[in-house]
């Protein structure tokens, strides 16, 4: 049996939705086979969150489970049913129940359970009702049940260029199952694929698999909102007389054209280089300028700087 989903994902029971889902972005992409190749440590504790998250991250599970009418893994508890089925101390067709009440006839709930659907899974059938022997039915049995598979979750991580140009990922599910999803242009982070039938199998057919990615942090470009930001060093004397120098991007790389007199945290535009944002529109992304000096000292530099220090100064302020 799994571990209690809370502890999994190491919240409170009180944590609400945001936090569950924090939580678990965290916990996945530390753990994704994708980051941990050949790591079966973190793949089964992948396989831990994500299962626990397949509980919490939807409501209407998390309030089963709360209610005790589900276990950790989703399945279906006969708990909490004080004193047998219900606690009414009414005979039913087949007796009194142990600590009293109705042990079936007519199908009523229990903690929002049915008893004729209980009834109608255990004996293979459908929902029982009044009057059809052993625990009786309105239509004369358990005939004609069906319920769908049960809908599951799992995270994915994706690449910067993957959210911006799309592209094909392979995804793990909790019970083991891998398969390949493709990722469309524009992905957010935070996006939510459905996968129709990729669910649990279920007598109505299968239920639904809902993928949320997640962008990993890239090393070149930093996200601010739908703009990327990233740092281009250039020369002293690029700086001070203007230059060329070669940048990469998502696209690419490209030449930029550095200005006059440019010092660091000077900020140039690439427009439609960026994110994309959810009505399909491309962010920009920004060259910042970081003035870098040689990486060995220099006489004639020294100099330089040791006249200005006297003949020029100035104040050095506060850059982006």
């Amino acid at each position: 049996m799994a571990s209690d989903p809370y502890q999994v994902l190491g919240v409170p029971r009180s944590a609400n939705a945001d936090e569950i889902r924090k939580a678990f972005r965290k916990l996945a992409k530390a753990n994704h086979p994708d980051t941990n190749p050949n790591n079966k440590a973190a793949e089964e504790r992948f396989k831990q969150v994500s299962g626990a998250f397949d509980i919490l991250g939807d409501a209407e599970k998390k309030k089963k489970f709360d209610a005790g009418a589900i276990d950790a893994d989703g399945r279906e508890t006969f708990g909490g049913f004080a004193g047998g089925f219900g606690g009414r101390g009414q005979a039913g067709p087949w007796g009194p129940a142990p600590g009293g009440g109705q042990y079936g006839g007519h199908g009523q709930s229990f903690e929002g359970v049915d008893l004729g659907d209980i009834l109608g899974e255990m004996f293979g059938g459908g929902r029982g009702g009044r009057g059809g022997g052993h625990g009786g039915g309105q239509g004369g049995g358990f005939g004609g049940f069906s319920q769908r598979g049960s809908d599951v979750r799992a995270p994915l991580a994706i690449d910067l260029e993957e959210a911006i140009k799309g592209g094909k990922k392979r995804v793990a599910f909790s019970d083991g199952r891998t398969i390949d999803i493709t990722i469309p242009k524009g992905a957010q982070d935070g996006q939510t694929l459905r996968l129709k039938g990729q669910g649990s199998p279920g007598r109505a057919g299968p239920g639904d698999a809902f993928i949320e990615l997640s962008i990993a942090p890239h090393p070149i470009y930093r996200r601010e909102g739908e703009a990327l930001v990233m740092d281009v060093p250039v020369t002293v004397y690029d700086a001070v007389l203007g230059g060329k120098t070669e940048a990469p991007t998502p696209d690419g790389p490209v030449t930029l054209t550095i200005p006059k007199g440019a010092n660091t945290g000077t900020r140039l535009r690439l427009k439609g280089r960026g994110l994309t944002d959810a009505r399909g529109h491309r962010g920009d992304l920004f060259a910042r300028l970081v003035v870098a000096l040689p990486d060995t000292p220099d006489p004639q530099l020294e100099a330089l700087a040791e006249s200005w220090r006297k003949e020029r100064p100035y104040a050095a302020k506060r850059r982006g």
